[in-house]
């Protein structure tokens, strides 16, 4: 689909993601993925768009793994980093809620979100 589109639909999904049984089928459609490349490689609109969906997938314990594989602790971390200002946001929350995961606090800490979360 076009930029556009991307977009609007990662903010769709992560409205559908404030119900845990939408997170399950989102999941299980194969959102996860989709979403950590959206936040790697969209525009700046679908990046914020695409962290917040993961943030809001991250309630359920299973999709914090699922988001953990996906590569999406090295890609919100990124965003953390340097990406627009909105991303930086999102990504901020998003690691807020995927925090709730031992393995995944470990994860945050090898890829660098320490120092930018205290900056």
């Amino acid at each position: 689909g076009t930029d556009v589109a991307k977009e609007a639909a990662a903010r769709a999904l992560g409205i559908l993601a404030g119900y845990a049984d939408s997170r399950v089928l989102i999941a299980a459609a194969g959102g996860i993925p989709s979403l950590v490349e959206l936040a790697q490689s969209g525009t700046d609109g679908a990046k914020a768009a695409a962290a917040v969906a993961l943030g809001m997938l991250a309630g359920d314990a299973d999709n914090r793994v699922s988001i953990a594989a996906a590569s999406g602790i090295p890609s919100l971390v990124e965003l953390l980093k340097n990406g627009p200002y909105d991303a930086k946001l999102a990504a901020t929350w998003a690691l807020g809620h995927l925090v709730n995961d031992a393995d995944i606090k470990v994860s945050m800490a090898a890829f660098g979100a320490i120092p930018p979360l205290v900056e």
